[in-house]
């Protein structure tokens, strides 16, 4: 038996049911113990912290993305606006810019363009869907008219969050590790121990419910979107830390997979319920699915049918979830 928030008794069942992070966090210790125990290499240290450095990135924007989906938004450009962000930094340094101006404008692009579909969503009244498809359309078209190749990175602070350490002696981590964990937390403070936090999950759960009880949508939902961009110019800086290269064609992929991460989390796409703590191992358990398989010597293809079995599996136990608490 476990107890509910309300305080009343529970069901184990119930339970994981009733929290989010609960069955990602299972499934999760289960993929680990089946691909300890069917590979040789998978539990090795370089491998476990490869896996963490592998999910860096994606883990970050779908942190943006968890907010939005939160808000029953989705976010089909984040990736788009890394990668935009990315190249902005990049181009500035080859031009001779300072780094740290490289740095704050690629930030400052890709929170600028948060809070423009922001707006486009709240003000203009259109589904979120659709203006980040075309957003997609556009920043992917902007960014390889930007540069049509791909641009070196060679400055020390822009690469920063790749400098690698070893806690123990013998695990490897990065800043960037580090800057995600920080980033990580002070999310999930914001939403679970503020106003804010309350604010986002009452108008995801029901914006006109929020709008009667005196919640200020309109900002909620547009300062969500300007937090997401902000993780996203973030993600840019972990980008060129892992992979000191600037390309208009990297992370094509990313904005599903972030998604993919969201959901499997257990965070619903139809709003007001999740949590950052579900986004972070839905991260790693698509990361150590694909690690696993890989070190298994599965086709990446049946890697993607896994993985888009897990991502219908979990929608369908949310939906049945919330026809349970009705």
């Amino acid at each position: 038996m476990a107890t509910t928030a309300n305080g009343t008794r529970a069901s184990f069942g119930e339970y994981v049911l009733r929290t989010p992070a609960v069955g990602p966090t299972i499934a999760l210790v289960v993929a680990v113990v089946v691909f300890s125990l069917s590979t040789s290499t998978f539990l090795e240290l370089d491998n476990l912290s490869l896996v963490v450095e592998q999910s860096l990135v994606v883990g970050t924007m779908a942190l943006g993305q968890t907010l939005i989906i939160l808000t029953a938004g989705i976010d089909l450009a984040n990736a788009a606006n890394t990668v935009l962000a990315t190249l902005l930094m990049a181009k500035l340094v080859v031009g001779g810019a300072p780094a740290w101006l490289a740095l704050i404008v690629g930030v400052a692009a890709a929170t600028l363009i948060g809070a423009l579909t922001g707006v486009l969503v709240i003000n203009i009244k259109l589904p979120p869907f659709i203006v980040t498809l075309g957003l997609l359309t556009i920043l992917t078209a902007v960014s390889r008219i930007y540069t049509g190749e791909s641009v070196p990175v060679n400055d020390g602070l822009l690469s920063w969050l790749g400098t690698r350490r070893y806690l123990f002696g013998g695990i490897e981590v990065t800043y960037g590790m580090t800057v995600a964990l920080v980033m990580f937390l002070v999310v999930w403070y914001a939403l679970t121990k503020t106003a804010w936090g309350k604010h986002v999950y009452a108008v995801g759960n029901e914006p006109e419910a929020a709008r009667l009880s005196g919640i200020n949508v309109q900002r909620t939902v547009i300062g969500v979107y300007v937090i997401a961009g902000l993780i996203y110019g973030i993600a840019a800086w972990q980008a060129l830390g892992r992979v000191p290269n600037a390309d208009p064609n990297a992370y094509q992929t990313a904005n599903l997979d972030s998604i993919t991460a969201v959901v499997i989390g257990g965070t619903s796409l139809f709003g007001g319920r999740g949590s950052v703590l579900g986004t972070l191992v839905g991260a790693l358990i698509v990361t150590v699915l694909r690690s696993g398989l890989t070190q298994a010597g599965i086709d990446d293809l049946y890697q993607n049918v896994a993985t888009g079995i897990l991502v219908i599996a979990a929608v369908a136990l949310d939906r049945f979830t919330r026809g349970r608490q009705r």
